[in-house]
C-alpha cells in the first residue's frame, strides 16, 4: 500500500472511480430526468479532479507550480460550482426545494 501512495498509483485509481461516478451520475439524470446538471456535475467533479491531481504532483514529487496551478483550477471549479448552485436556486420559485 506504501508503494501505491507514494508512486501516485492510488491516485489514478481514484481519479478512475470518479470517471465512473461521472458517467453514473450522467445515466442517472437521464434515467430519472432529474437531479443537477451535467454541467453543476461536470463542475463538482472537476474541483475533485484537480485536488486529486494536486496531491498526485505532491506525492510523486512534482514542482509547487504545478501543484498551486491544480489547486487553483479546483477553487475556479468550486467557484463554478457555487455559481451554479446559487443561480438555480435563485431561479427557483420561493418555496421550493432546490
Amino acid at each position: 500500500m506504501q508503494d501505491a501512495v507514494s508512486s501516485g498509483l492510488i491516485t489514478d485509481i481514484i481519479l478512475g472511480l470518479m470517471a465512473l461516478e461521472l458517467l453514473a451520475l450522467f445515466a442517472l439524470r437521464h434515467r430519472l430526468n432529474a437531479g443537477p446538471s451535467r454541467l453543476e456535475i461536470v463542475a463538482s467533479l472537476t474541483a475533485g479532479l484537480f485536488l486529486i491531481l494536486a496531491l498526485r504532483i505532491a506525492l510523486t514529487g512534482g514542482p509547487w507550480q504545478a501543484i498551486a496551478a491544480a489547486l487553483l483550477g479546483s477553487l475556479a471549479a468550486h467557484i463554478t460550482d457555487q455559481w451554479l448552485r446559487w443561480t438555480r436556486t435563485a431561479a427557483s420559485p420561493p418555496g421550493s426545494a432546490p
